[in-house]
C-alpha cells in the first residue's frame, strides 16, 4: 500500500471520531431539550414563570461534537505525517466513542436538572457543576488521545 493510501486510511479514524461525538452531541441535547420543553410546560401550566437557564442545559452537550474535530485534526494530521493507520483508526473509534458517551451522559444529566429546576427554581448551580464534571471526562479523551496520537 502507497504512502497516499495509508494516509487516507488512517483520516477514517479523523471521520470516526468527528462523527460519534456528534451522534452523542446529539443524543444529548435530544435529551436534555425534551426533558426542558417538559419541563417548560409543567411552568406554563402552573402559571409560574419558565426558567430560560434550561437553554444551558440542553446545549451543554454541543462542545463535545468541537472536541471530536479537534481529535480529527489531530488523526489527520498524523496521517499525513505518515503515522500507522490502524492506530489512527483505534483512536479515532475509541476517542469519538468515548466523547461522544459523555455528551449523551451530560444530556441525560442535563434533563434531569431542568425537571429539578423547574420544579423547585433552585440548584443551578450545583446542577451545572454535575455537568461539568462529566465534560472534564471529554476533555480527558481529547487530551490523551491526542497525546498518544503524537507519539504513534
Amino acid at each position: 500500500m502507497d504512502a497516499a493510501m495509508m494516509a487516507s486510511m488512517g483520516k477514517i479514524g479523523g471521520a470516526a471520531a468527528l462523527t460519534l461525538a456528534a451522534v452523542g452531541s446529539a443524543l444529548g441535547t435530544g435529551a436534555a431539550g425534551m426533558a426542558a420543553v417538559g419541563a417548560w410546560k409543567k411552568c406554563f401550566a402552573q402559571n409560574r414563570l419558565a426558567p430560560f437557564m434550561l437553554v444551558a442545559f440542553v446545549g451543554a452537550p454541543l462542545s463535545q461534537t468541537i472536541y471530536g474535530m479537534i481529535v480529527k485534526n489531530a488523526i489527520v494530521k498524523a496521517a499525513a505525517a505518515g503515522a500507522a493507520y490502524p492506530a489512527l483508526i483505534g483512536a479515532g473509534l475509541l476517542g469519538g466513542a468515548a466523547i461522544g458517551m459523555s455528551a449523551w451522559m451530560q444530556g441525560t444529566t442535563g434533563a434531569g436538572a431542568s425537571d429539578a429546576l423547574a420544579e423547585t427554581g433552585k440548584g443551578f448551580g450545583n446542577y451545572l457543576m454535575a455537568i461539568g464534571v462529566i465534560e472534564t471526562v471529554a476533555l480527558f479523551v481529547m487530551v490523551f488521545i491526542g497525546n498518544v496520537i503524537r507519539a504513534g
